[in-house]
């Protein structure tokens, strides 16, 4: 490692992630220490030089918000310490649900985010499956936004193809649903769902013909997982001789195993993104290590990172 222009680092819940990845590189994880103080607050510091060097510092920020603050604090020090530039690569970006003002007097906590990394001293962000694509513009800096499609369409190849058909178990992941069929060249159905209020659905309804067939859901984001187990049971009432899903982010906040493991699913796939400790027999993780290995590499020799794209 003494010989490359760039540093591995990592904050303490995407260590596992990191790890993987460092492996994929052939190179050591940074040694950095977070030592944290009784009353909740914590410090970062390197314990090694970084000064002119390419720092990547490898981060979720899923809840709680401590590896969000975690993330911005190993920004300041690597910028205190002298390095050539700091990438952030955020596998999962959170808030990024809150992209918009949805009703009055609300925050845009995602542009906040981007405003509170940027501010750090981020020279770059390496990220994956944007809940909206238009975040990349809340920044000032290059934004790299990888796909899970890599990984994902290659287990898809052992799906029955014959009768398959492609569903977004909302509206809003149509375009993401759309590019999955017709890369598959398979049909694709809606489901339209009415909310009370977050994280409560209303009511569902399949927009197109299931009859017979091996539904797949696709979606980005699988937080309780209403939404997905809710359109399963629904595709198999309307007839569908099987469902799976596959998601990018496996949030899964509680009760999510449980609906999960009580569905009509007969499986559900995930990213490492985020790490699932869970359990549940109908969960499935493929890893992206080797992907956001291959586009570190590919920022570090100005190479193109598109032909990583497959949907």
């Amino acid at each position: 490692m003494q010989d490359k222009p760039f540093k591995i680092f990592s904050g303490t819940k995407s260590r596992y992630f990191a790890e993987k990845v460092c492996n994929s590189l052939g190179c050591p994880l940074g040694n950095m220490i977070i030592e944290h103080f009784a009353d909740g607050e914590f410090s970062v510091s390197y314990e090694e030089s970084i000064r002119g060097r390419q720092v990547f510092l490898i981060q979720s920020t899923f809840p709680s918000s401590d590896n969000l603050m975690e993330l911005l604090l190993m920004v300041d020090a690597a910028k205190r310490a002298s390095a050539k530039s700091i990438i952030a690569v955020v596998p999962y970006f959170g808030w990024a649900r809150q992209d918009r003002k949805d009703k009055p007097r609300v925050s845009i906590g995602a542009k906040l985010i981007a405003d509170m990394l940027s501010t750090a001293g981020i020279s770059r962000l390496i990220t994956m499956d944007l809940h909206a694509d238009q975040i990349q513009g809340f920044f000032n800096v290059p934004v790299d936004h990888l796909y899970g499609s890599g990984v994902f369409v290659d287990y898809m190849k052992t799906f029955n193809q014959d009768n398959l058909v492609i569903a977004t178990p909302d509206v809003g992941g149509t375009k993401r649903a759309s590019a999955y069929a017709k890369f598959l060249g398979c049909p694709m159905v809606i489901c339209y769902k009415i909310r009370k209020k977050a994280n409560e659905i209303a009511d569902m309804q399949i927009i197109g013909d299931v009859t017979d067939m091996d539904v797949l859901l696709i979606d980005d984001i699988v937080d309780t997982a209403g939404t997905m187990t809710k359109a399963a049971d629904l595709m198999m009432k309307n007839g569908a001789k099987s469902v799976r899903a596959i998601a990018s982010h496996a949030v899964m906040s509680d009760p999510a195993s449980d609906r999960v493991e009580e569905s009509s699913l007969t499986e559900i796939i995930f990213t490492d993104s985020i790490p699932y400790t869970k359990s549940c027999s109908k969960v499935k993780v493929l890893s992206v290590a080797d992907m956001f290995a291959n586009a570190i590499m590919r920022v570090c020799n100005n190479e193109s990172i598109s032909s990583l794209y497959v949907v």
